[in-house]
């Protein structure tokens, strides 16, 4: 237990001061790729603590890469910290905004980003303080919102000497599921026409977004034949601007998500067909800007079970009266039905016997082997190049959705920052098993080649494809 101790030491020594990291990181609230003050921040604390570090990583500003030892086995650590569009909130239980319109850390990524570094940090300190060889990586992941991030890491191959990677996400639960994420593309379509005097001359114009609608309406019509598990959502990003100019162009914007790489990709060449067919009736043309594209997460029930016995043994944080106080009234802007409907949704067992609490502060066991969840996350290409797990720890309310104002409001008080400090003492003591017991880290790697024996990664990225720095605007107005 030596090193673990050594490494709660520093994480507990230091925890005012990672609070305060996490705090500032949730104010500073900055959207996908263009994280450019959380990004430095968090690099200039691992390079404080002697870590080195490579910056602008896989052609993306706000992406790096801080390592710390040398020699095997090399135990890799993410961290994200972008926010997202419109979620601005006051760390207060009722919905207020701190500036109407902003962004806010509604997925929990200062905490995300914060727990990783504090994790990565006292696994070095235990290293160095019991003379143990190993290397520690913490990468810098931007973009995960959007999906982008660790796509571009993995295709450029930043992850390819790591034995394994941990990784945090704050959550209504603590616990390390085996349900995957979806896989996912994102693509925008680009649709032109011809302008023209709407009232005097529509004859002569031919409307771009005639060409989007009649594109959505087709994708719609095509949800009756695709999968039940599949997820297809989109927004319009530019339709026009007055009604008496027939638009000469327009945007949309698609997500196409399912349990597998290959039905993603079914299901984008029949929506690309729609496209055509769109522009067949307006008598437009389009282009297709290809964003992004993710694979679904490879679960490792041994990592997750190392990591909840590790959480068990650390002990789950104990709330103050004020906390409680604070989960209750928040808890109120959750409808019976709705907190109903997000535990049946996780699908764990016995999730009835929740009903009736608002901060959860078990350990659940592991569960959800061949489930899929509706979302997605680019740490999915992580998990097929090395064991990976992203883990969750308690700091929001049961029934609270995720991307929302209660999520924001708790990642900012001191029920994230007991999440960030659990979380981090998770992440260092599993990164200590895994260098101090080969056999644990064998079992762990072996799993994973029995997982991907099947199926040859394939990155659903174009080999010259950059990353989108473009693709959100910087208007803190602006919705996703």
């Amino acid at each position: 237990m030596k090193p673990k101790e050594d490494a709660t030491n520093w994480i507990v020594k230091n925890q005012d001061r990672l609070t305060e990291i996490s705090d500032k990181i949730w104010t500073y609230a900055e959207v996908g790729l263009q994280e450019y003050k959380s990004s430095s921040l968090l690099a200039e604390t691992l390079e404080k603590e002697s870590f080195k570090l490579q910056r602008v990583v896989a052609g993306m500003p706000t992406a790096f890469v801080a390592s710390w030892g040398k020699g095997k086995p090399v135990i890799g650590v993410l961290g994200e910290f972008d926010a997202l569009p419109s979620l601005s909130q006051k760390p207060i239980p009722t919905k207020e905004p701190v500036v109407s319109g902003a962004p806010g850390h509604g997925c929990g990524h200062n905490i995300h980003g914060t727990s990783g570094v504090a994790g990565a940090i006292g696994i070095a300190k235990a290293m160095e303080a019991n003379d143990i060889n190993g290397t520690v990586k913490f990468f810098g992941c931007p973009a995960e919102e959007t999906l982008v991030g660790k796509v571009f890491m993995v295709r450029d191959g930043i992850f390819k000497d790591v034995d394994v990677v941990l990784s945090h996400h704050p959550g209504p639960m603590n616990s390390a599921v085996l349900t995957s994420y979806n896989a996912m593309n994102s693509v925008k379509f680009h649709f032109y026409g011809k302008a023209a005097h709407a009232g005097g001359s529509p004859d002569q114009g031919r409307g771009a977004s005639d060409a989007v609608e009649l594109m959505n309406v087709g994708v719609n019509y095509m949800r009756e034949h695709i999968i039940q598990e599949a997820r297809v959502h989109y927004v319009i990003e530019d339709g026009g601007h007055e009604p008496n100019v027939i638009p000469a162009y327009a945007r949309s914007w698609y997500y196409v998500r399912a349990p597998e790489r290959p039905q993603v990709e079914s299901i984008y060449n029949w929506i690309l067909r729609i496209a055509d067919g769109a522009d067949l009736m307006a008598g437009t043309a389009h282009t297709v800007e290809f964003l992004t594209g993710c694979y679904n997460t490879l679960p490792n029930r041994r990592l997750c079970e190392l990591i909840v016995k590790n959480m068990r043994e650390i002990g789950t944080p104990t709330y103050a009266s004020e906390e409680l106080a604070f989960a209750q009234e928040m808890g109120k802007s959750i409808s019976p039905e709705e907190k109903r409907a997000s535990l049946r949704r996780s699908k764990r067992p016995d999730w009835q016997k929740l009903l009736d609490v608002t901060l959860d502060t078990s350990v659940a066991d592991p569960w959800g082997e061949g489930e899929s969840s509706g979302g997605s996350t680019d740490v999915g290409d992580v998990s097929w190049q090395t064991p990976t797990v992203e883990f969750q720890t308690t700091s929001c309310v049961l029934g609270a959705p995720g991307h929302s104002w209660q999520r924001t409001a708790a990642s900012g008080m001191s029920i994230g920052h007991k999440s960030l400090i659990f979380a981090a003492n998770t992440i260092a003591w599993t990164g200590l098993d895994l260098i101090t017991k080969p056999s644990v880290l064998k079992a762990i790697r072996e799993e994973f080649e029995e997982r991907i024996a099947c199926t040859i990664y394939v990155s659903p990225l174009p080999p010259d494809l950059k990353p989108p720095l473009h693709q959100l605007p910087t208007s803190s107005t602006q919705k996703k």
